[in-house]
């Protein structure tokens, strides 16, 4: 697998990983977390969780006492798989998880092949997992804050890897031109320019506390909005004279200064952010939706046509959508003793059985993600593969509008 490919994998599967372990919630002090780094040994690890077992015989309540050992267990389990940590370490994520209804149920997850090496070992026992570690593990250093402006309205947020976060939108409600009676026009015109004044340093002061923190991995702030209100506020030096010393030269006019008027920010100002991926997602989805409009395109979309053309070494660049969450699984009926392979969402209930109908009889046998059987696929054919985010409007429409998969073809297969 090409190294960039599978480092985006890996980053895939960890963002998939932590989605699912940030929702679990655990009675008292019964969820462990483990983590050990490539530079220590997991036979130490074993014999700490060994002791701790031995400890956990003194928890008074039963209940807590046999799911703590039976975390504990599962993990001492888990870790007689390996030998070593790797080269990134590994991760377990193990205990009895509230289910609703006062019950719970055991899990055992285990990452063992995160994107980057983890940093320091832990131990801890908690109602939730630690996971602080594999979280930094995605965050884009690489950032671009993005601020528009009007007399009327402004918004900011930040540019990272493949997400646009708009932190808030402020409203001026500066006066309309119209003044109340018993003013003077010159009264009325420099309340309008007070309340103005205020407005500006009011959102550029916000927008300046929320970059400041992390001012070292912001490349470069830009700047947007409908009219010269921009130009003004960057040329009267509104701006903390950090964040001023970061604001690109050009300027660039969009529509809107609302969520609205940032995205469109990030689609014009796509040149100068040589750092973001949401750029070259775009051109990647532009050019599919182009193609599949002709009358033999050499592109294909949905599960199906994707596997066809997998199967025939057709596709080029296979584009999958980082909101897909399918897996494959195996089944057997216990009856007709049939087997069969359906693709069901992360919560589908399984199938009946495609003999006999019957629901109660179908045994799940294996699983494995559609995502990885499908980059499997596309690498042993030397095809491309491109994670595409939803951050944008093309990336959204391949998740929506065709099922989270798309491929750009070497031929039209008809």
């Amino acid at each position: 697998m090409a190294e960039d490919t599978e480092q985006q994998a890996r980053r895939l599967r960890l963002k998939m990983a932590l989605e699912d372990l940030q929702e679990m919630r655990g009675y008292g002090t019964e969820l462990v977390t483990v983590i050990i780094p490539p530079d220590r040994q997991v036979h130490d690890a074993r014999s700490l969780l060994q002791n701790e077992h031995g400890q956990a015989a003194n928890i008074k309540s039963k209940s807590t006492r046999k799911n703590v050992q039976g975390a504990i267990e599962s993990a001492i389990s888990s870790l007689n798989r390996f030998k070593n940590a790797g080269e990134r370490g590994i991760a377990l994520f193990v205990g009895a998880v509230i289910v609703g209804n006062n019950k719970t149920r055991m899990v055992n997850v285990v990452i063992d092949d995160p994107p980057e090496p983890l940093q320091s070992f832990r131990y801890r026992c908690d109602s939730v997992f630690e996971l602080r570690q594999l979280e930094e593990m995605l965050i884009d250093r690489n950032s671009y804050g993005l601020f528009v402006i009007d007399r009327s309205e402004a918004a900011y947020g930040i540019a990272t890897g493949k997400r646009v976060h708009v932190q808030e939108h402020l409203v001026s409600n500066i006066m309309g031109k119209h003044r109340q009676g018993g003013q003077s026009a010159q009264r009325f015109e420099r309340l309008i320019e007070e309340a103005a004044h205020k407005f500006f340093k009011r959102a550029t002061e916000h927008a300046s506390d929320y970059w400041l923190p992390n001012i070292q991995d912001i490349q470069a702030i830009i700047i947007g909005g409908p009219g010269a209100t921009k130009d003004f506020v960057v040329k009267n030096e509104y701006f903390h004279h950090e964040i001023h010393k970061k604001i690109a030269a050009t300027h660039f006019d969009v529509g809107y200064s609302n969520e609205s008027g940032v995205r469109e920010l990030v689609v014009n100002a796509g040149s100068l952010m040589g750092e973001i991926e949401l750029d070259t997602e775009r051109r990647l989805m532009n050019s599919f939706l182009k193609e599949v409009m002709q009358t033999y395109p050499k592109a294909t979309y949905g599960e199906v046509m994707i596997r066809k053309a997998l199967e025939q070494g057709a596709v080029s660049n296979l584009l999958i959508s980082e909101s897909l969450r399918k897996r494959m699984v195996d089944l057997h009926c216990n009856v007709c003793k049939i087997d069969w392979t359906v693709s069901l969402g992360r919560i589908d209930a399984l199938p009946s059985c495609t003999k006999c109908s019957s629901d109660s009889t179908v045994s799940e046998v294996a699983e494995r993600d559609l995502i990885d059987e499908l980059t499997e696929m596309a690498i042993r054919s030397s095809a491309g593969v491109s994670f595409v985010s939803t951050d944008t409007e093309e990336g959204l429409q391949l998740y929506q509008g065709f099922g989270g998969l798309a491929a750009m073809l070497r031929y039209s297969i008809g």
